[in-house]
């Protein structure tokens, strides 16, 4: 029996799943599954959440302290093959158990040496990262969940997992949701984050309910956005956190050290148009992948009672090279557009809301977009934050334009400014030290954790 969290979530035998994401997973053979379920899912969508019962209350109050294990029972070698994992990590009890263990699996050539190299250095950036926090668990949350995510890394190099263009998040025979959720809360300073406008999640919520489509149409900051909104999210709107959907890029679905994060995300997973052209050869394949995304939208969006999140700038902020100072990237009018249509033909109401997030300092990106794989993971212990507005009408927009060309470009940019609006918030109340003081009549924060 693998403790993913004390005293939380306890992951017991069950069975066993295909390494190639599917729509409707089916279970097979033994291995995982909880024992202890998030509130029931009363929508599907697009986003990255965390239960319940280890609240940000936890953390911040400090009556409980949210403290992770990787407690893994002996077992058999036949045993250890069936159930999926590797005793090489979950057997660590140090931090030097698990440095040993990267580096004798990559001396026997089961694993790359920029993958093995990749994997210490995302140790050591993480370990700095929690123990920043002061948290007194720190060691112990350390150990636990790199334990658990260097065997979900070793085994997808081990057994490649291959996303589908639409991917249900994997929730056993190992959930990975619950497991990011656990893995990214110690890098949150909830004492200094903040939600803005909480009464449009409660009507976003009615509206799902009902039957309608959202579309959060949002800035992104980093990979560890899906596991943010949900986190900030939990106390008061965990069906929204835990079913929302990511149009994701092709880089969270490659690189082996994002993997397994993705794979407890709902994801509809696209090439960027930054990428497109990085490997000429594979453009045309790339195109038509998101041909075959695009139609699994639509179905998705017909169903209804679905919440989808997308970053139309194409990829994460990034700091201006000049001021340093990190703005929102613009929003691309043909992906607004596309996304828009797709709403409007579903066939069931849907709305758009602008959506805004401010996390770059738990784990920033590279300074310039890169074009290979792998890129170094840098993390700290900060403040975060996310904020809606109220849902923005194309019809309205468009009355005052002169053509449809214009009433596009428009469209995208009253999302744009707004996203803006809410950013400048954010950032006055967490980098600007002025919290809950940093409201406006437009945008007014909380802390319902608090």
């Amino acid at each position: 029996m693998m403790i993913l969290a004390a005293s939380s979530c306890r992951l017991f035998k069950t069975t066993n799943t295909a390494r190639v994401s599917s729509p409707s997973p089916r279970v097979a053979l033994t291995s995982f599954s909880l024992a202890i379920k998030a509130s029931a899912r009363r929508f599907r969508c697009v986003v990255y959440c965390a239960s319940k019962e280890r609240g940000m209350a936890e953390m911040v109050e400090e009556k409980k302290e949210t403290t992770v294990e990787a407690a893994v029972a002996s077992s058999s070698a036949s045993e250890t093959s069936e159930l999926g994992h590797s005793r090489t990590f979950l057997d660590a009890r140090t931090d030097q158990d698990l440095l040993l263990g990267i580096r004798k699996e990559m001396e026997a050539g089961r694993l790359p040496l920029n993958v093995a190299q990749g994997m210490e250095e995302l140790y050591q950036n993480y370990r700095n990262a929690v123990f920043q926090s002061g948290n007194p668990k720190a060691e112990e949350l350390v150990l636990s969940n790199m334990a658990v995510l260097l065997d979900r890394i070793f085994m997808d190099v081990k057994d490649p997992f291959v996303f589908l263009p639409y991917h249900k998040a994997i929730r056993e025979p190992f959930d990975y949701y619950m497991f990011v959720q656990s893995y990214i809360r110690p890098l949150i300073d909830f004492r200094d984050s903040y939600v803005g406008n909480i009464s449009l999640f409660y009507e976003m919520e009615e509206k799902l309910e009902q039957g309608d489509n959202i579309v959060l149409m949002s800035n992104h900051q980093s990979e560890a956005d899906p596991a943010v909104i949900p986190l900030l999210l939990e106390t008061t709107n965990p069906n929204i956190a835990e079913n929302l959907t990511y149009v994701a890029g092709d880089r969270v679905i490659t690189d082996p050290l994002c993997k397994p994060f993705s794979m407890g995300r709902n994801l509809l997973c696209v090439y960027s148009k930054k990428h497109m052209n990085d490997v000429p050869e594979l453009a045309e394949m790339k195109r038509k992948a998101n041909t075959r995304s695009l139609k699994e939208m639509a179905l998705l969006l017909r169903e209804g009672s679905n919440i989808i999140w997308i970053a139309p700038s194409g990829g994460r902020d990034r700091p201006d090279p000049v001021t340093k100072e990190w703005y929102p990237a613009p929003f691309d009018s043909s992906s607004v557009d596309n996304m828009r249509r797709l709403t409007e033909h579903a066939g069931v109401p849907g709305h758009i809301y602008p959506f805004a997030i401010l996390c770059y300092d738990i784990m920033p990106p590279p300074p310039q977009v890169e074009k290979e794989i792998g890129e170094k993971r840098v993390m700290s212990f900060h403040g975060t934050g996310i904020s809606v507005a109220p849902k923005i009408s194309f019809d309205e927009i468009a009355a005052a334009c002169g053509n449809t060309e214009e009433a596009k470009v428009a469209y995208t940019q009253a999302l744009f400014d707004s996203v803006n609006q809410q950013y400048t918030v954010l950032n006055s109340a967490i980098h600007g030290r002025k919290g809950l003081k940093a409201s406006t009549p437009t945008v007014s924060l909380s802390q319902s954790w608090l």
